[in-house]
């Protein structure tokens, strides 16, 4: 099994197809078995790659929570891109995976060829901040007193309950997937990375300077998440965004054919030089 060395933990990625490179990055409950859908499609003509973040194995999972971050996450990112001998990706992240994805844009534009960022931003939007972190907060306290992930409940949330109405197939992997990540490190990557890592609107700066093509992905029944990704599609000049309409927070796993025309069309425009930044003209006042 291919790991990248990082700071206190080895990466593990694993590879398909041949080509121009796309990274995925997974969410906070999902991980590389996630992209089954993306890559069956897309190794067809890239050279796809799925990383697990740390607490996600067969990545490493520290017991030391000082081990665990946002800042690792996409330093550990950029360890899988030396490992595999990649020097510019196209970084596609589902929500924790998004969030990471947008700082790779941000703090390494020089390994990055172009950014999509789907249903990112959970815990941003201030007025519900606050609770966001108090919920992540229980929910990793719940994780550790059991030993275990209720997956069962957790699959059922209010955002991705779509999916076990659309697919129950699909939502069936995904909760068995779960079930079987380790809970003391899922209570760590709760603590500190989704409820760690900054509020969206606390980088503004950073993320106003992107100037790299970014395609903002959201679900309309993903409520945490519509408010901030409006915001960011005012902020960035250089983003587009994409609604899907009667989805939740696992867009991938729910629409893969809508979410694959989307991505596909989108790094297409990229690679052909067809991207172009939004006319100054077109924003309001």
């Amino acid at each position: 099994m291919p790991h990248a060395q990082a700071q206190g933990a080895r990466i593990y990625y694993d590879e398909t197809g041949a080509g121009t490179p796309i990274l995925f990055l997974h969410e906070f409950g999902g991980d590389t078995r996630s992209w089954d859908d993306q890559v069956r499609h897309f190794g067809r003509g890239w050279r796809c790659l799925r990383a697990a973040a740390r607490g996600y194995p067969p990545s490493d999972a520290p017991r030391d929570e000082a081990l665990y971050g946002q800042e690792f996450s996409h330093r550990d990112m950029i360890a899988v891109l030396d490992a595999a001998g990649v020097e510019k990706t196209h970084v596609v992240g589902l929500s924790m995976g998004g969030y990471t994805a947008l700082m790779l844009a941000a703090r390494f534009p020089e390994r990055v060829l172009s950014c999509t960022a789907a249903v990112a931003g959970s815990g941003s939007f201030k007025p519900t901040r606050a609770q966001f972190v108090a919920d992540s907060r229980a929910q990793a306290a719940a994780f550790e007193s059991a030993g275990k992930i209720d997956a069962e409940a957790y699959g059922l949330g209010p955002t991705r309950v779509q999916l076990a109405n659309k697919d129950p197939i699909a939502w069936r992997r995904f909760a068995d997937n779960l079930a079987e990540h380790p809970a003391h490190a899922s209570a760590k990557v709760l603590r500190a990375v989704v409820a760690g890592r900054p509020s969206l609107y606390d980088l503004e700066a950073e993320l106003k300077a992107i100037a790299l093509p970014v395609l903002l992905l959201v679900a309309d029944e993903d409520e945490p998440t519509l408010d901030v990704n409006l915001w960011l599609k005012r902020t960035m000049p250089a983003a587009r965004l994409a609604v899907l309409p009667g989805s939740g927070h696992l867009v991938n796993l729910e629409e893969p054919a809508l979410f694959n025309q989307l991505l596909e069309r989108f790094i297409a425009e990229v690679e052909g030089g067809r991207w172009k930044p939004r006319d100054p003209r077109a924003r309001a006042g």
